[in-house]
């Protein structure tokens, strides 16, 4: 998984100037929602709980509520203990990693709670960034040995050592902890946040299901096997365009390992190539990953606006289907602006730190959303009304 800081106003703008660099691309934000501070996930595959604990973040400052910073490393604790519980009782034949969905958040809330990010930054191990390559594998060293049941069954004993390896890293949680000068705990905390998950819906856009029905996608990081409402794309592309126009931010969940994912230059385009009308042998089919430096297309190359791609709805499926469009990165949409040649786009905001051209924030193309958007977490007052009928959202 790869895993943004200027603030944004505090209410929807109009035609504002972001302030230019050194750069040929010159962005005008059209509308902005309130935003709390840009975040860095470093070398942690937890871009999904930086981004859903964005989103919940900026859900309470629109309802009027205060500008919080909480934990994302309890939420990923939490994780960990369920995704590891679900392992051992399939025997290891199951997916286990620090990837997830924007989803998990809210499920953990519900469920364990939330705790303001000083009473559990989640660095217990001597660094002053999250770095959790060794964590990751004995995590997963510790799991294998575990099903692999070497005296013939498992001993009661697995469950405290894996959360003795979790405290040793993350740290140990808190029973209690104090806000404002009232004493919570995770459960109570939560509760206090006033946030009711149901409001809350996941939109996605494929073929292989019907649409305005929902379905469980089918990514290996959806360990929690949660539905996605099916929409056509350019409904799903609607509902994102009136929560902005409302005030609203939206998570989202894309693939961003293409070569049109410019995150130092702060924007992501899909460049037009040839015969784009037929996938099969065309540079569209054969899109590099951004690993892959010596093999960099010059069709990615740009320095300003170009002409983009015509997305349709087959070409959806077809990247997804050849996993060209694969589950990479959470996100969160906050806002839209335009380039200079009135190209519209979405401003996006990152957990991948400040130390870039927009100060954490990446201005994402139309086409690009519509290509390469794998769904999209919003409350449902955010979905026009004609949608929402169709969608059975209440």
């Amino acid at each position: 998984m790869l895993a943004v800081g200027i603030v944004a106003s505090a209410n929807a703008q109009s035609e504002k100037p972001v302030e230019q660099p050194d750069t040929a691309f010159h962005f005008t934000d059209v509308k902005t929602a309130k935003t709390t501070s840009v975040k860095d996930q470093n070398k942690s595959g937890t871009c999904w709980c930086f981004a859903g604990t964005s989103f919940f973040e900026e859900e309470i400052m629109r309802r009027g509520g205060d500008s919080l910073d909480l934990s994302e490393m309890y939420t990923v604790r939490q994780c960990y203990l369920d995704k590891a519980d679900r392992f051992v009782r399939m025997y290891g034949q199951t997916n286990f990693g620090p990837g997830g969905s924007v989803l998990d958040v809210p499920y953990v809330w519900s469920n364990y709670g939330v705790i303001p990010e000083k009473d559990y930054p989640g660095l217990n191990y001597g660094e002053k960034k999250h770095s959790h390559g060794e964590l990751d594998a004995v995590l997963t060293a510790y799991l294998k040995a575990v099903v692999s049941r070497p005296d013939k069954k498992i001993s009661t004993a697995w469950k405290r050592g894996y959360e003795a390896i979790l405290d040793a890293y993350l740290g140990e949680v808190p029973e209690t902890f104090t806000v404002d000068g009232k004493t919570y705990t995770p459960q109570s905390y939560a509760k206090a946040l006033g946030l009711n998950y149901g409001d809350y819906v996941a939109v996605t856009s494929f073929t292989h299901h019907p649409f305005y029905q929902s379905f469980i996608i089918e990514v290996p990081d959806n360990w929690l096997n949660e539905r996605y409402i099916n929409v056509p794309m350019e409904e799903m592309k609607a509902i994102v365009d009136n929560a902005i126009e409302n005030g609203y931010t939206v998570g989202w969940a894309a693939d961003v390992s293409e070569g049109g994912f410019k995150w130092n230059d702060g924007v992501a385009l899909m460049p037009k190539g040839k015969d784009e009308g037929n996938l099969e042998g065309t540079e569209l089919s054969r899109w590099v990953k951004l690993s892959d430096k010596d093999r960099v297309n010059e069709k990615y190359d740009f320095k300003a606006p170009v002409e983009e791609i015509t997305v349709t709805q087959e070409m959806r499926q077809d990247m997804f289907d050849s996993q060209e469009t694969t589950d990479d990165h959470g996100m969160v949409i906050v806002g839209s602006a335009t380039d200079q040649k009135g190209n519209r786009y979405y401003k996006v905001k990152n957990s991948w730190d400040t130390n870039q051209i927009y100060d954490g924030y990446i201005y994402v193309s139309e086409p690009f959303f519509l290509a390469k958007t794998l769904d999209i977490y919003v409350h449902k007052d955010a979905v026009p009304a004609n949608i929402a009928k169709k969608a059975g959202i209440k």
